[in-house]
Protein backbone atom coordinates (compact mmCIF):
# COMPACT_ATOMS: atom_id res chain seq x y z
CA UNK A 1 0.00 0.00 0.00
CA UNK A 2 0.95 3.50 -1.01
CA UNK A 3 1.74 6.25 1.73
CA UNK A 4 -0.68 8.51 0.36
CA UNK A 5 -3.37 6.24 0.92
CA UNK A 6 -2.93 6.83 4.45
CA UNK A 7 -3.08 10.41 4.38
CA UNK A 8 -6.15 12.05 3.99
CA UNK A 9 -4.61 15.59 4.74
CA UNK A 10 -1.00 16.37 3.95
CA UNK A 11 -0.76 20.17 4.85
CA UNK A 12 -2.81 22.43 7.46
CA UNK A 13 -2.23 25.81 8.02
CA UNK A 14 -2.79 27.96 11.09
CA UNK A 15 -1.82 25.33 13.20
CA UNK A 16 -0.95 25.77 16.99
CA UNK A 17 1.99 24.32 18.60
CA UNK A 18 2.37 23.80 22.14
CA UNK A 19 5.35 21.95 23.10
CA UNK A 20 7.62 21.82 26.56
CA UNK A 21 9.96 24.60 27.11
CA UNK A 22 8.98 26.49 24.04
CA UNK A 23 6.17 29.32 23.36
CA UNK A 24 3.60 28.35 21.66
CA UNK A 25 3.66 28.79 18.04
CA UNK A 26 1.12 29.24 14.98
CA UNK A 27 2.74 27.29 11.52
CA UNK A 28 2.03 24.62 8.80
CA UNK A 29 2.00 20.87 9.72
CA UNK A 30 2.49 18.42 7.15
CA UNK A 31 2.37 14.48 6.87
CA UNK A 32 4.44 12.67 5.00
CA UNK A 33 5.04 9.23 4.99
CA UNK A 34 7.46 8.75 7.84
CA UNK A 35 7.30 12.57 9.54
CA UNK A 36 5.11 15.07 10.89
CA UNK A 37 6.84 18.62 9.95
CA UNK A 38 5.90 21.86 11.51
CA UNK A 39 7.20 25.03 10.37
CA UNK A 40 6.73 28.40 11.61
CA UNK A 41 8.56 30.39 8.82
CA UNK A 42 6.89 33.95 9.85
CA UNK A 43 8.88 34.36 13.22
CA UNK A 44 12.05 35.22 13.62
CA UNK A 45 12.88 31.77 14.91
CA UNK A 46 11.67 29.97 11.62
CA UNK A 47 11.43 27.62 14.14
CA UNK A 48 10.88 23.55 12.57
CA UNK A 49 9.90 20.54 14.53
CA UNK A 50 10.54 17.20 12.81
CA UNK A 51 9.31 13.86 14.08
CA UNK A 52 9.43 10.18 13.20
CA UNK A 53 5.83 8.92 13.45
CA UNK A 54 7.21 5.90 14.60
CA UNK A 55 7.97 7.59 17.40
CA UNK A 56 4.46 8.38 18.25
CA UNK A 57 2.94 6.10 20.81
CA UNK A 58 -0.42 7.44 21.22
CA UNK A 59 -2.95 9.81 20.18
CA UNK A 60 -5.96 11.79 22.44
CA UNK A 61 -8.67 14.11 20.17
CA UNK A 62 -10.29 16.94 21.97
CA UNK A 63 -12.80 19.15 20.31
CA UNK A 64 -14.34 22.78 21.26
CA UNK A 65 -17.46 24.13 19.43
CA UNK A 66 -18.78 27.20 18.49
CA UNK A 67 -20.42 27.30 21.54
CA UNK A 68 -17.23 26.87 23.76
CA UNK A 69 -18.00 23.23 25.02
CA UNK A 70 -14.91 20.78 24.78
CA UNK A 71 -14.18 17.34 25.71
CA UNK A 72 -12.44 14.20 24.46
CA UNK A 73 -14.19 11.82 21.97
CA UNK A 74 -13.85 9.12 20.28
CA UNK A 75 -13.82 9.59 16.11
CA UNK A 76 -16.69 7.41 15.62
CA UNK A 77 -18.48 9.89 18.36
CA UNK A 78 -16.75 13.28 17.27
CA UNK A 79 -18.16 12.64 13.31
CA UNK A 80 -21.98 12.70 15.23
CA UNK A 81 -21.51 15.72 17.15
CA UNK A 82 -23.06 18.76 16.61
CA UNK A 83 -22.46 21.54 16.13
CA UNK A 84 -19.71 21.65 13.97
CA UNK A 85 -16.46 22.41 16.34
CA UNK A 86 -14.75 25.66 15.38
CA UNK A 87 -11.17 23.47 15.93
CA UNK A 88 -10.07 20.42 17.52
CA UNK A 89 -6.52 19.33 19.63
CA UNK A 90 -4.60 16.33 19.26
CA UNK A 91 -2.01 15.98 22.14
CA UNK A 92 0.78 13.49 20.63
CA UNK A 93 2.17 11.60 23.16
CA UNK A 94 5.63 10.01 21.66
CA UNK A 95 7.80 6.75 22.89
CA UNK A 96 10.12 9.14 24.16
CA UNK A 97 7.41 10.12 26.85
CA UNK A 98 7.54 13.69 25.34
CA UNK A 99 4.20 15.22 25.22
CA UNK A 100 2.91 18.41 22.47
CA UNK A 101 -0.30 19.36 21.50
CA UNK A 102 -1.45 21.00 17.81
CA UNK A 103 -4.63 23.02 17.57
CA UNK A 104 -5.89 22.55 13.97
CA UNK A 105 -8.87 24.49 13.10
CA UNK A 106 -11.74 22.59 11.83
CA UNK A 107 -13.17 19.06 12.56
CA UNK A 108 -12.40 17.61 9.51
CA UNK A 109 -8.80 18.59 9.29
CA UNK A 110 -8.25 17.63 12.53
CA UNK A 111 -9.35 14.14 12.55
CA UNK A 112 -8.23 13.22 9.27
CA UNK A 113 -4.48 14.37 10.42
CA UNK A 114 -4.99 12.12 13.32
CA UNK A 115 -6.48 9.24 11.19
CA UNK A 116 -3.15 9.49 9.03
CA UNK A 117 -0.76 9.70 12.58
CA UNK A 118 -2.27 6.54 13.77
CA UNK A 119 -2.39 4.55 10.19
CA UNK A 120 1.46 5.57 9.84
CA UNK A 121 2.64 5.45 12.81
CA UNK A 122 1.20 1.67 13.58
CA UNK A 123 3.00 0.51 10.39
CA UNK A 124 4.85 -2.82 10.98
CA UNK A 125 6.22 -3.68 7.24
CA UNK A 126 9.84 -3.89 7.66
CA UNK A 127 10.62 -2.78 4.67
CA UNK A 128 8.11 0.36 4.74
CA UNK A 129 10.10 1.85 7.75
CA UNK A 130 11.72 5.00 7.75
CA UNK A 131 15.68 3.53 7.82
CA UNK A 132 15.36 2.24 4.24
CA UNK A 133 14.50 5.76 2.78
CA UNK A 134 17.09 7.42 5.05
CA UNK A 135 20.01 8.70 3.11
CA UNK A 136 22.10 10.72 5.25
CA UNK A 137 24.13 13.04 3.28
CA UNK A 138 27.58 12.09 5.41
CA UNK A 139 27.03 8.49 5.15
CA UNK A 140 27.24 5.67 2.39
CA UNK A 141 25.33 2.21 2.03
CA UNK A 142 28.95 1.38 1.17
CA UNK A 143 30.30 1.70 4.66
CA UNK A 144 31.40 -0.34 6.83
CA UNK A 145 28.38 -2.09 8.85
CA UNK A 146 28.91 -2.28 12.46
CA UNK A 147 31.23 -2.90 14.86
CA UNK A 148 32.17 -6.28 15.52
CA UNK A 149 32.07 -10.08 14.98
CA UNK A 150 32.48 -13.80 16.11
CA UNK A 151 35.00 -13.45 14.51
CA UNK A 152 36.35 -10.54 15.61
CA UNK A 153 35.63 -12.11 19.13
CA UNK A 154 37.67 -14.67 18.35
CA UNK A 155 41.07 -12.92 17.21
CA UNK A 156 40.95 -10.74 20.19
CA UNK A 157 41.27 -14.09 22.73
CA UNK A 158 44.79 -14.72 23.83
CA UNK A 159 46.22 -17.99 21.64
CA UNK A 160 46.18 -19.91 24.29
CA UNK A 161 42.23 -19.34 24.93
CA UNK A 162 41.92 -20.14 21.37
CA UNK A 163 43.42 -23.38 21.58
CA UNK A 164 40.17 -24.16 23.45
CA UNK A 165 37.83 -22.90 21.10
CA UNK A 166 36.76 -22.29 17.62
CA UNK A 167 34.48 -20.41 15.11
CA UNK A 168 31.88 -23.09 14.13
CA UNK A 169 29.26 -21.64 10.78
CA UNK A 170 26.69 -24.30 11.75
CA UNK A 171 24.39 -21.61 11.72
CA UNK A 172 25.69 -20.32 8.23
CA UNK A 173 22.10 -20.11 6.73
CA UNK A 174 20.37 -19.69 9.94
CA UNK A 175 18.29 -22.89 10.26
CA UNK A 176 19.61 -23.91 13.41
CA UNK A 177 18.78 -20.84 15.35
CA UNK A 178 16.75 -17.47 13.82
CA UNK A 179 18.10 -15.65 16.14
CA UNK A 180 21.63 -16.10 16.25
CA UNK A 181 24.42 -15.09 13.62
CA UNK A 182 25.75 -17.22 10.94
CA UNK A 183 28.92 -17.95 13.12
CA UNK A 184 29.10 -18.68 17.11
CA UNK A 185 31.77 -19.35 19.10
CA UNK A 186 31.94 -22.95 20.93
CA UNK A 187 34.31 -25.46 22.65
CA UNK A 188 37.07 -26.51 19.87
CA UNK A 189 36.07 -30.31 21.59
CA UNK A 190 32.67 -30.08 20.05
CA UNK A 191 31.99 -31.05 16.58
CA UNK A 192 29.31 -29.45 14.28
CA UNK A 193 27.10 -32.84 14.22
CA UNK A 194 26.80 -32.55 17.97
CA UNK A 195 25.95 -28.68 17.93
CA UNK A 196 23.07 -30.00 15.65
CA UNK A 197 21.81 -32.11 18.29
CA UNK A 198 22.36 -29.52 20.87
CA UNK A 199 20.50 -27.44 19.09
CA UNK A 200 17.37 -29.43 18.80
CA UNK A 201 17.41 -30.06 22.56
CA UNK A 202 17.28 -25.80 23.52
CA UNK A 203 14.40 -23.70 23.17
CA UNK A 204 14.18 -22.01 19.48
CA UNK A 205 17.69 -23.53 18.77
CA UNK A 206 19.90 -21.29 21.29
CA UNK A 207 22.34 -23.77 21.95
CA UNK A 208 25.01 -22.53 24.73
CA UNK A 209 27.61 -20.11 23.16
CA UNK A 210 30.75 -18.17 24.60
CA UNK A 211 29.56 -14.53 24.74
CA UNK A 212 32.63 -13.44 27.08
CA UNK A 213 36.20 -14.75 28.11
CA UNK A 214 38.26 -13.15 31.04
CA UNK A 215 41.13 -12.25 29.85
CA UNK A 216 42.82 -12.81 32.75
CA UNK A 217 41.64 -16.20 34.43
CA UNK A 218 40.21 -17.48 30.79
CA UNK A 219 36.99 -18.28 32.42
CA UNK A 220 33.68 -17.74 30.34
CA UNK A 221 30.38 -16.59 30.15
CA UNK A 222 28.28 -18.75 27.96
CA UNK A 223 24.56 -18.39 26.89
CA UNK A 224 21.75 -20.32 25.87
CA UNK A 225 18.29 -20.75 26.15
CA UNK A 226 16.15 -23.45 28.18
CA UNK A 227 16.48 -27.06 28.08
CA UNK A 228 13.47 -28.96 26.21
CA UNK A 229 13.52 -32.21 29.21
CA UNK A 230 10.18 -31.63 29.88
CA UNK A 231 7.77 -33.56 32.13
CA UNK A 232 9.33 -36.80 31.47
CA UNK A 233 13.37 -35.38 32.29
CA UNK A 234 14.65 -36.00 28.40
CA UNK A 235 18.35 -36.22 28.42
CA UNK A 236 20.52 -34.76 25.64
CA UNK A 237 24.46 -36.43 26.32
CA UNK A 238 25.38 -33.84 23.05
CA UNK A 239 24.74 -30.83 25.67
CA UNK A 240 25.84 -32.43 28.73
CA UNK A 241 29.37 -33.24 26.53
CA UNK A 242 29.28 -29.30 25.74
CA UNK A 243 28.90 -28.30 28.63
CA UNK A 244 31.48 -30.76 30.09
CA UNK A 245 33.40 -29.47 27.91
CA UNK A 246 33.49 -25.64 29.03
CA UNK A 247 34.50 -26.57 31.97
CA UNK A 248 36.89 -28.83 30.78
CA UNK A 249 35.94 -32.02 32.97
CA UNK A 250 38.39 -30.74 36.16
CA UNK A 251 36.68 -27.46 37.33
CA UNK A 252 32.99 -26.90 37.80
CA UNK A 253 30.78 -24.27 37.09
CA UNK A 254 27.37 -21.74 37.72
CA UNK A 255 24.23 -22.03 35.90
CA UNK A 256 22.36 -19.14 36.82
CA UNK A 257 18.83 -19.19 35.78
CA UNK A 258 16.41 -15.89 35.96
CA UNK A 259 13.68 -17.92 36.65
CA UNK A 260 12.58 -19.04 39.88
CA UNK A 261 12.83 -22.53 40.79
CA UNK A 262 9.16 -22.96 41.07
CA UNK A 263 9.39 -21.40 37.71
CA UNK A 264 11.81 -23.68 36.18
CA UNK A 265 9.81 -27.09 37.83
CA UNK A 266 6.37 -25.19 36.18
CA UNK A 267 8.60 -25.13 32.93
CA UNK A 268 8.13 -29.21 32.60
CA UNK A 269 4.94 -29.41 31.78
CA UNK A 270 5.04 -27.18 28.74
CA UNK A 271 7.86 -29.09 27.47
CA UNK A 272 10.88 -26.77 28.82
CA UNK A 273 13.14 -27.10 31.94
CA UNK A 274 16.77 -26.83 33.30
CA UNK A 275 19.98 -28.72 33.72
CA UNK A 276 19.62 -31.42 36.82
CA UNK A 277 22.60 -32.02 39.06
CA UNK A 278 22.15 -35.48 38.02
CA UNK A 279 22.68 -34.67 34.67
CA UNK A 280 25.29 -31.95 34.55
CA UNK A 281 27.20 -32.90 37.54
CA UNK A 282 29.58 -30.14 37.47
CA UNK A 283 27.26 -27.73 37.45
CA UNK A 284 25.71 -25.80 40.19
CA UNK A 285 22.41 -24.16 39.56
CA UNK A 286 21.61 -20.69 40.89
CA UNK A 287 17.72 -18.86 40.31
CA UNK A 288 17.21 -15.55 40.50
CA UNK A 289 13.72 -14.63 39.20
CA UNK A 290 13.79 -11.46 36.70
CA UNK A 291 10.30 -10.06 35.88
CA UNK A 292 10.15 -9.81 31.89
CA UNK A 293 7.39 -8.95 29.70
CA UNK A 294 3.78 -7.86 30.82
CA UNK A 295 4.78 -7.14 34.57
CA UNK A 296 7.78 -5.54 32.84
CA UNK A 297 5.84 -3.25 30.79
CA UNK A 298 2.88 -2.52 33.57
CA UNK A 299 6.06 -1.20 35.73
CA UNK A 300 6.88 1.25 32.79
CA UNK A 301 3.23 2.45 32.46
CA UNK A 302 3.04 3.02 36.01
CA UNK A 303 6.67 4.72 36.93
CA UNK A 304 5.63 7.42 33.73
CA UNK A 305 2.20 8.08 35.33
CA UNK A 306 3.68 9.36 38.41
CA UNK A 307 6.55 11.23 37.11
CA UNK A 308 4.03 12.75 34.77
CA UNK A 309 1.61 13.87 37.60
CA UNK A 310 2.70 17.06 38.87
CA UNK A 311 -0.07 17.18 41.41
CA UNK A 312 1.58 14.62 43.76
CA UNK A 313 2.49 15.02 47.28
CA UNK A 314 5.32 13.74 48.74
CA UNK A 315 3.90 11.06 50.02
CA UNK A 316 1.87 10.04 47.08
CA UNK A 317 4.42 10.61 44.80
CA UNK A 318 6.45 7.90 46.73
CA UNK A 319 4.20 5.72 47.08
CA UNK A 320 3.32 5.58 43.47
CA UNK A 321 7.33 5.05 42.47
CA UNK A 322 7.05 2.24 45.11
CA UNK A 323 4.46 0.85 43.41
CA UNK A 324 5.83 0.78 40.08
CA UNK A 325 8.39 -1.63 41.43
CA UNK A 326 10.50 -0.13 38.39
CA UNK A 327 13.74 0.27 40.81
CA UNK A 328 12.83 -3.17 42.42
CA UNK A 329 13.67 -4.36 38.64
CA UNK A 330 17.01 -2.34 38.52
CA UNK A 331 17.65 -3.50 41.66
CA UNK A 332 17.19 -7.21 40.73
CA UNK A 333 18.97 -6.66 37.48
CA UNK A 334 22.28 -5.61 39.02
CA UNK A 335 22.12 -7.81 41.79
CA UNK A 336 21.84 -10.78 39.54
CA UNK A 337 24.71 -9.22 36.94
CA UNK A 338 26.80 -8.97 40.17
CA UNK A 339 26.57 -12.57 41.00
CA UNK A 340 27.58 -13.27 37.52
CA UNK A 341 30.65 -11.22 37.37
CA UNK A 342 31.37 -12.56 41.17
CA UNK A 343 31.56 -15.75 39.69
CA UNK A 344 33.96 -15.48 36.91
CA UNK A 345 35.93 -12.59 38.44
CA UNK A 346 36.53 -13.39 42.24
CA UNK A 347 35.66 -16.95 42.36
CA UNK A 348 37.28 -17.88 39.12
CA UNK A 349 34.17 -20.34 37.51
CA UNK A 350 32.28 -20.43 33.89
CA UNK A 351 29.04 -19.40 34.05
CA UNK A 352 25.98 -20.44 31.60
CA UNK A 353 23.11 -17.95 32.24
CA UNK A 354 19.72 -18.77 30.38
CA UNK A 355 15.88 -18.39 31.07
CA UNK A 356 13.38 -19.74 29.28
CA UNK A 357 13.98 -17.94 25.32
CA UNK A 358 17.20 -16.46 26.14
CA UNK A 359 16.52 -13.34 24.39
CA UNK A 360 15.45 -10.89 27.69
CA UNK A 361 17.05 -10.98 30.63
CA UNK A 362 19.74 -13.13 29.58
CA UNK A 363 21.70 -10.56 27.52
CA UNK A 364 20.81 -8.31 30.29
CA UNK A 365 23.00 -9.47 33.11
CA UNK A 366 25.13 -11.05 30.64
CA UNK A 367 25.58 -7.05 29.16
CA UNK A 368 26.00 -5.80 32.98
CA UNK A 369 28.54 -8.52 33.98
CA UNK A 370 30.91 -7.59 31.36
CA UNK A 371 30.46 -3.75 31.61
CA UNK A 372 31.71 -4.60 35.91
CA UNK A 373 34.60 -6.57 34.85
CA UNK A 374 35.73 -5.89 31.60
CA UNK A 375 37.42 -2.12 31.01
CA UNK A 376 37.21 -2.63 27.15
CA UNK A 377 33.50 -2.31 27.51
CA UNK A 378 33.47 0.34 29.29
CA UNK A 379 34.60 3.05 26.39
CA UNK A 380 32.44 4.77 24.25
CA UNK A 381 33.28 2.47 21.59
CA UNK A 382 33.60 -0.65 23.66
CA UNK A 383 29.97 -0.09 24.92
CA UNK A 384 28.63 0.18 21.42
CA UNK A 385 30.00 -2.66 20.52
CA UNK A 386 29.39 -5.06 23.48
CA UNK A 387 25.48 -3.88 23.05
CA UNK A 388 25.80 -5.08 19.29
CA UNK A 389 27.33 -8.35 20.26
CA UNK A 390 24.85 -8.87 23.23
CA UNK A 391 21.49 -7.34 21.64
CA UNK A 392 21.75 -7.19 17.99
CA UNK A 393 23.66 -10.70 17.16
CA UNK A 394 22.47 -12.51 20.45
CA UNK A 395 19.07 -11.91 18.81
CA UNK A 396 16.73 -9.43 20.74
CA UNK A 397 13.12 -9.02 19.03
CA UNK A 398 13.19 -5.15 19.19
CA UNK A 399 10.13 -4.81 16.53
CA UNK A 400 8.83 -6.94 19.06
CA UNK A 401 9.37 -5.29 22.68
CA UNK A 402 9.74 -2.07 21.18
CA UNK A 403 6.08 -1.80 19.18
CA UNK A 404 4.83 0.00 22.18
CA UNK A 405 5.96 2.35 25.25
CA UNK A 406 4.63 3.76 28.04
CA UNK A 407 1.67 5.79 26.70
CA UNK A 408 -0.33 3.27 24.46
CA UNK A 409 -3.54 2.55 24.56
CA UNK A 410 -3.19 -0.84 22.79
CA UNK A 411 -3.82 -4.19 24.48
CA UNK A 412 -0.11 -5.57 25.59
CA UNK A 413 1.58 -8.41 23.14
CA UNK A 414 5.05 -8.92 23.37
CA UNK A 415 5.71 -5.34 24.30
CA UNK A 416 8.54 -5.02 27.13
CA UNK A 417 11.33 -2.42 27.96
CA UNK A 418 13.93 -5.24 28.90
CA UNK A 419 16.57 -2.62 26.67
CA UNK A 420 15.23 0.23 28.70
CA UNK A 421 16.10 -1.41 31.67
CA UNK A 422 19.86 -2.24 30.84
CA UNK A 423 20.44 1.79 29.66
CA UNK A 424 18.52 2.78 33.19
CA UNK A 425 20.81 0.27 35.06
CA UNK A 426 24.50 1.49 33.28
CA UNK A 427 22.94 4.68 33.76
CA UNK A 428 23.22 3.51 37.44
CA UNK A 429 26.75 2.35 37.31
CA UNK A 430 27.31 5.90 35.47
CA UNK A 431 26.18 7.51 38.35
CA UNK A 432 28.19 5.16 41.28
CA UNK A 433 31.00 5.40 39.38
CA UNK A 434 31.46 8.86 37.48
CA UNK A 435 34.86 8.11 36.09
CA UNK A 436 35.03 4.41 34.85
CA UNK A 437 32.58 5.12 32.09
CA UNK A 438 34.01 6.60 28.91
CA UNK A 439 30.97 7.63 27.38
CA UNK A 440 27.95 10.00 28.48
CA UNK A 441 23.83 9.96 30.22
CA UNK A 442 23.33 11.44 26.51
CA UNK A 443 24.30 8.56 24.87
CA UNK A 444 22.46 6.30 26.92
CA UNK A 445 19.16 8.74 26.32
CA UNK A 446 19.70 8.41 22.28
CA UNK A 447 19.59 4.93 22.59
CA UNK A 448 16.64 4.66 24.55
CA UNK A 449 15.09 6.79 21.88
CA UNK A 450 16.63 5.22 18.83
CA UNK A 451 14.95 1.53 20.04
CA UNK A 452 11.58 2.75 19.36
CA UNK A 453 11.98 4.93 16.70
CA UNK A 454 15.46 5.60 14.33
CA UNK A 455 16.83 6.52 11.34
CA UNK A 456 18.77 3.86 11.38
CA UNK A 457 18.43 0.33 10.82
CA UNK A 458 20.74 -1.55 13.60
CA UNK A 459 17.36 -1.87 15.61
CA UNK A 460 15.07 -3.12 12.99
CA UNK A 461 13.71 -6.91 12.92
CA UNK A 462 13.77 -9.23 15.50
CA UNK A 463 16.57 -11.73 14.61
CA UNK A 464 19.63 -11.54 12.90
CA UNK A 465 17.35 -13.80 10.09
CA UNK A 466 15.08 -11.31 9.52
CA UNK A 467 17.53 -8.66 9.42
CA UNK A 468 20.00 -10.70 6.31
CA UNK A 469 16.14 -11.56 4.79
CA UNK A 470 15.49 -7.77 4.49
CA UNK A 471 18.60 -6.75 3.49
CA UNK A 472 19.23 -4.75 6.48
CA UNK A 473 22.48 -4.20 6.13
CA UNK A 474 23.24 -3.47 2.54
CA UNK A 475 19.73 -0.84 2.62
CA UNK A 476 19.73 0.95 5.55
CA UNK A 477 22.68 2.69 7.88
CA UNK A 478 24.62 1.78 11.05
CA UNK A 479 23.22 3.66 14.09
CA UNK A 480 26.65 2.38 15.85
CA UNK A 481 28.57 4.10 13.02
CA UNK A 482 26.58 6.82 12.84
CA UNK A 483 27.27 7.86 16.62
CA UNK A 484 30.93 7.55 16.51
CA UNK A 485 31.24 10.20 13.75
CA UNK A 486 34.64 12.70 15.06
CA UNK A 487 31.38 15.20 15.50
CA UNK A 488 28.96 13.29 17.74
CA UNK A 489 32.11 11.40 19.53
CA UNK A 490 32.65 14.46 21.96
CA UNK A 491 28.73 14.65 22.66
CA UNK A 492 28.40 11.47 23.32
CA UNK A 493 31.95 11.04 25.72
CA UNK A 494 32.58 11.66 29.58
CA UNK A 495 34.78 14.45 29.97
CA UNK A 496 35.52 13.13 33.61
CA UNK A 497 36.36 9.50 32.05
CA UNK A 498 39.50 8.05 33.52
CA UNK A 499 40.18 4.34 32.46
CA UNK A 500 40.53 1.67 35.24
CA UNK A 501 41.55 -2.12 35.15
CA UNK A 502 39.56 -2.93 38.39
CA UNK A 503 35.89 -4.38 38.30
CA UNK A 504 33.41 -2.19 39.26
CA UNK A 505 30.73 -3.06 41.94
CA UNK A 506 28.00 -1.94 41.76
CA UNK A 507 26.31 -1.01 45.66
CA UNK A 508 22.19 -2.20 44.73
CA UNK A 509 21.25 -0.79 48.76
CA UNK A 510 17.94 1.46 48.21
CA UNK A 511 19.73 4.30 49.26
CA UNK A 512 22.58 4.03 46.44
CA UNK A 513 19.53 3.49 43.64
CA UNK A 514 18.13 6.45 41.97
CA UNK A 515 15.55 7.15 39.58
CA UNK A 516 16.85 8.11 36.13
CA UNK A 517 15.82 11.29 35.73
CA UNK A 518 17.32 12.13 32.99
CA UNK A 519 14.57 9.90 30.45
CA UNK A 520 11.85 10.11 33.21
CA UNK A 521 12.06 13.69 33.73
CA UNK A 522 13.34 14.52 30.75
CA UNK A 523 10.76 16.48 29.69
CA UNK A 524 10.00 18.20 32.68
CA UNK A 525 11.13 21.29 33.89
CA UNK A 526 13.11 19.82 36.49
CA UNK A 527 14.98 17.77 33.65
CA UNK A 528 15.15 21.18 31.48
CA UNK A 529 17.01 22.46 34.84
CA UNK A 530 19.33 19.41 34.85
CA UNK A 531 20.45 19.57 31.13
CA UNK A 532 21.08 22.90 31.35
CA UNK A 533 23.79 22.41 34.49
CA UNK A 534 25.35 19.20 31.88
CA UNK A 535 25.33 21.33 29.33
CA UNK A 536 27.37 24.20 31.79
CA UNK A 537 29.76 21.16 33.10
CA UNK A 538 30.65 20.63 29.61
CA UNK A 539 31.23 24.29 28.55
CA UNK A 540 33.56 24.57 31.40
CA UNK A 541 35.31 21.85 30.05
CA UNK A 542 35.45 22.73 26.68
CA UNK A 543 36.24 26.48 26.98
CA UNK A 544 38.90 25.45 30.21
CA UNK A 545 40.38 21.95 29.61
CA UNK A 546 39.96 19.72 32.04
CA UNK A 547 42.50 20.08 33.98
CA UNK A 548 42.03 24.15 34.27
CA UNK A 549 37.93 23.29 35.84
CA UNK A 550 39.30 20.39 38.30
CA UNK A 551 41.64 23.10 39.68
CA UNK A 552 39.08 25.44 40.17
CA UNK A 553 36.04 23.62 40.89
CA UNK A 554 37.47 20.11 41.99
CA UNK A 555 35.99 16.65 40.34
CA UNK A 556 33.40 16.71 43.74
CA UNK A 557 32.29 20.12 42.03
CA UNK A 558 32.58 18.56 38.09
CA UNK A 559 30.87 15.57 39.12
CA UNK A 560 27.82 17.57 40.48
CA UNK A 561 26.86 19.57 37.96
CA UNK A 562 27.51 16.47 35.43
CA UNK A 563 25.27 14.30 37.28
CA UNK A 564 23.07 16.89 37.63
CA UNK A 565 22.53 17.08 41.10
CA UNK A 566 22.13 20.19 43.01
CA UNK A 567 21.16 21.89 45.95
CA UNK A 568 17.83 22.91 44.98
CA UNK A 569 17.10 19.51 43.50
CA UNK A 570 18.43 16.13 45.82
CA UNK A 571 18.43 13.07 45.39
CA UNK A 572 14.81 11.34 45.56
CA UNK A 573 15.07 9.16 48.47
Amino acid sequence: MEFSEHIRTANVENVVLRQPFHPSTKGTLCITGHHLIFSDRESQSCRQVLLLLRNIDAIEKSVENLLGNSGLLSSARWKERAPEPSSGTLTIKCKDLCVFQLDIPGMEQCLNIAHSIEALSSMNEVADMYPFFHRPHDASLQDQWGLSSPQHQYHQMEALQRDRWRLSDVNRDHTVCPSYPPTVLVPRAVSDEVLLKVARFRQAGRLPVLCYHHRKNGKVIMRSSQPLTGANRKRCQEDELLLQAVIDGSDKGYIIDTRSSQQALQARMTGGGFESKSSYPGWTRLHRQMEKGKALQESLIKVVEACGDQTNSMDRWLSKLENSKWLFHVQTALSTAGLLAECVERDGHSVLVHGSEGTDCTLLISTLAQLIMDPSCRTLEGFLTLLEREWVQGGHPFQQRCARSAHSHARLQQEAPVFLLLLDCVGQLCYQFPLALGFSEALLLRLATEAYASDCGTFLCNSDRERCAMGVKEKTHCLFQALLKPERRELYSNPLYESTELAIWPSVHPQSLQLWRGFFLRWSQQGRHLEEAHDEMRNMICQWGRAAAQHVIGYAGLWAIYCRVSSVYPPLP
